[in-house]
């Protein structure tokens, strides 16, 4: 049975709400990672048991299977860490990470090794003070990407903490937030946070992440709307992701319903070398056909940016682009500062 206001955290959680059978397996996997379903969400998963929410957030046997190439840091945030909480891959901007903690977890995720109740937590006031200061001292950064974690399940005060300083620092001009907030517990986006987010006195973007248009709840719509609404412009970030959205059809769906709600499609990543995650991964060919299948069938205000991360940290690469032809032992690929890398 699923109860309102109450997230599912376990594979007993899962189990009583009638979600999965547990099994060793399962309950492996959910001793290695996280694992948080919202009500929200297993609404959704309980109409559709094997549909794109089960496939995002129920643990899953496979998650035990780790390739060689595979890596729990695979973009690297660690050797871009000059201090804690801080990844500054990009001369003018950075990410500020304090937070890693997830209304739910994706079985896809990238830093499953670090989030969750015993990953790297909340960053101590101590170190947020380092994590500011090395902001306040470096005047390249422009923008600054709250991320984690999800840094919208913090409490409007422990915001407050976040955002309050960095309203003060000048060179600071953009603030923006990834977030899965909007969609998978919207009774979150308060009128309290949407003062918080106004008050910063700096441009504010929310990027929402989903991967499916069936998370756009009726709640969930509201939520974004509420944000736009009152002034936050709002950005998409979506995975592609094998068994969700790797039809033509269903990504078309997707990234019409981001327009529909006034958030404009910004990247849909391929997905990273994480731990666990191999079923997830299409080729970079198979995603590439179905970005190409958007163009021209759907308006300009519909196309993402088709992103791959460079393992080692070197940011970036844009894989819409013919120029970047794959083959069947991988692809090469530019940083921004004109390397050229292999990618499997």
């Amino acid at each position: 049975m699923i109860k309102a206001g109450v997230s599912l955290n376990s594979v007993d959680d899962l189990a009583m709400a009638g979600l999965v059978t547990p099994s060793p397996a399962l309950e492996a996997v959910a001793a290695r990672y996280a694992v948080a379903v919202t009500p929200e969400m297993a609404a959704l998963i309980e109409r559709d048991p094997h549909g794109p929410m089960a496939q995002q957030f129920l643990p899953d046997a496979r998650e035990l299977e780790t390739l060689p190439e595979e890596s729990a840091d695979p973009i690297s945030d660690r050797r871009l860490t000059p201090v804690e909480g801080v990844v500054h891959r990009y001369p003018d901007r950075v990410l500020l990470k304090a937070v890693h903690v997830c209304p739910v977890y994706c079985r896809f995720c990238f830093r499953r090794e670090m989030v969750g109740p015993a990953g790297d937590g909340l960053l101590a006031a101590e170190k947020l003070d380092a994590a500011l200061a090395y902001i306040r001292e470096h005047e390249e950064i422009w923008e600054v990407i709250l991320t984690g974690g999800d840094p919208l399940v913090l409490s409007p005060r422990r915001l407050e903490r976040l955002l309050e300083p960095l309203s003060q620092i000048d060179h600071v001009k953009v603030i923006r937030i990834h977030s899965r907030v909007p969609l998978v517990d919207p009774e979150r986006i308060s009128g309290e946070l949407i003062a918080l987010l106004r008050a910063t006195g700096k441009t504010v973007y929310v990027a929402l992440h989903a991967n499916h248009a069936d998370e756009f709840t009726h709640a969930g719509r509201k939520a974004c709307a509420r944000l736009v609404d009152a002034g936050i412009a709002m950005v998409s970030q979506s995975v592609l992701l094998k068994g969700v959205n790797d039809d033509a059809e269903v990504l078309a769906e997707l990234m019409r319903t981001f327009v529909e709600n006034r958030i404009k499609p910004y990247y849909l990543h391929h997905p990273d070398l994480a731990p666990g995650t191999a079923h997830f991964r299409l080729t970079v060919a198979e995603g590439q056909a179905l970005v190409a299948s958007l163009r021209g069938r759907l308006s300009g205000l519909c196309q993402p940016h088709y992103v791959l991360d460079i393992p080692g940290g070197h940011g970036k690469a844009y894989v819409n682009a013919a120029e970047h032809a794959a083959s069947d032992v991988g692809l090469t690929v530019s940083d921004f500062r004109g390397g050229q890398h292999r990618y499997p």
